[in-house]
């Protein structure tokens, strides 16, 4: 059978104190909806149609990819209402799995459970909570078989005592809960067309409705505050740290660290606290990342080392290098095998030769250094002119002294020695010192300014 998804994402989120539509607020780097998106793809559905509402051209913006039906909530009449307006879109002879765009953490295997258990029948998920004060309780007749969803707003004083909750998603044939949403009503404490009532009509007629209990509450928990979202965050951070240890990477702590994004680590690599890694990172074997790092679509070769406060973004580094503390790799810079980039250097759109090193106080923008150059403290590339970027060239085993300004486009050649000090404009001479500095002076007489009094 066919499977269609629909993703329930019309509500505003008033809770969120936000003009943010609730779906679009970030987990992990991305919109809460991108998470149940990507889930939902993980199915390979027939189609996946979008139910939106509040803020729906922003919410549709931000999703341009042209594998979703969308369909528009105008008024948010509960979700029965919702769904109803996703029927047009659905296939007849389908299988229907209803998800929401406010829940992210579900997972594709718990889906493929409820899938799977709905058979000839309805297929509803649960869970358990210690305080399940707000959401809908399954109630079970005796022989354990559900018999009914009840809302919180809507349920006696025995019926809120119970701990199993609704957690929203379900499962069943499309010409079924057609038909059932046609014969649902709103006569209820919100006056809304509740998407459980289903399940009453399902067992009225004599169909099966099975639960599928889902033990990790916070896979299927759901987004109505900011309080809420910050939660979800550390559990999906907690889930991502768990798969890192389980594959070897040593985490100094589980809790302090955010992946927001994809990261890929080899073996034995080693992760201080406070890190985040966003986008997509990759560190190979033997990487170590010291204290409050972040690393932005980074790859970094085996047996390199990241002290604390290095920020790295959009780069490639090479195996063995050094980097930090308080390094900074901006988008195009590539390091070769063996590079030293030390405290307080920033690298721009350059590339850096094998055994190169700039260990303190640098800018390296739009340049090509080569292999085996020291780079000292202070050293400028002046690569902007205010109307546009140029090249600095570093040749080979070349010496920049502290301080030295070179004024681009420039080629420092093979060798060449530059004076602590010197400003650069012009080409140099392979293998020579090149010094290039004002006249000292001393000014007799001079005194220096007093201050005024205000």
């Amino acid at each position: 059978m066919p499977l269609d998804v629909v993703v329930l994402a019309a509500g505003q989120g008033k809770r969120m104190r936000s003009d943010l539509p609730k779906v679009l607020h970030p987990l992990a780097g991305r919109a809460l909806l991108a998470h149940v998106i990507d889930t939902a793809r993980a199915l390979s559905p027939r189609k996946t149609i979008v139910v939106h509402g509040h803020g729906a051209d922003q919410v549709r913006a931000a999703f341009p990819e042209g594998d979703l039906e969308w369909v528009l909530q105008a008024e948010q009449l509960g979700t029965g209402h919702a769904v109803q307006q996703a029927m047009p879109k659905v296939d007849a002879k389908s299988m229907v799995v209803i998800l929401y765009g406010d829940v992210p953490l579900v997972r594709a295997e718990s889906l493929k459970r409820l899938i799977d258990a709905a058979g000839d029948g309805v297929a509803v998920m649960t869970t358990e909570l210690d305080d399940p004060k707000g959401y809908g309780r399954i109630v079970r007749q005796p022989s354990g078989r559900v018999e009914r969803i009840v809302e919180d707003k809507d349920a006696s004083d025995k019926e809120r005592a119970i701990r199993e909750i609704n957690a929203g998603f379900m499962a069943l044939s499309a010409a079924r809960l057609g038909a059932w949403l046609k014969k649902i009503g709103n006569k209820n404490a919100q006056g809304e067309y509740y998407l459980t009532d289903v399940v009453t009509l399902a067992v009225g007629e004599g169909v099966p409705v099975h639960a599928v209990k889902i033990a990790d509450a916070d896979e299927v928990a759901g987004v109505n505050s900011k309080r809420e979202l910050a939660a979800l965050e550390r559990a999906y951070q907690r889930r991502q740290a768990a798969k890192l240890l389980e594959a070897g990477v040593t985490i100094a702590d589980p809790a302090r660290i955010d992946i927001r994004g994809s990261l890929e680590c080899g073996r034995d690599v080693a992760i201080d606290v406070n890190c985040v890694f966003e986008g997509k990172v990759s560190l190979g074997d033997g990487v170590r990342v010291g204290p409050n790092c972040v690393l932005r679509n980074v790859s970094i070769g085996a047996a390199s080392e990241v002290f604390a406060f290095s920020h790295l973004e959009d780069s490639q580094v090479g195996a063995k290098c050094r980097l930090g503390p308080y390094a900074r790799l901006r988008p195009g810079s590539t390091l070769a095998e063996d590079v030293h980039i030390g405290n307080f250097v920033e690298v721009k759109a350059s590339r850096l030769g094998k055994s190169s090193k700039a260990n303190h106080l640098t800018y390296i923008g739009d340049a090509e250094v080569g292999e085996r150059v020291n780079v000292g403290a202070g050293t400028i590339t002046c690569n902007y002119d205010g109307a546009a970027k140029h090249k600095t060239i570093i040749e080979d085993e070349c010496f920049i002294g502290s301080d030295a300004t070179l004024v681009a486009p420039v080629r420092i050649a093979r060798g060449s020695y530059i004076g602590a000090g010197s400003t650069i404009n012009k080409d140099t001479p392979a293998g020579q010192l090149t010094v290039a500095r004002a006249r000292q002076v001393a000014i007799p007489g001079w005194k220096p300014p007093k201050k005024t009094k205000a």
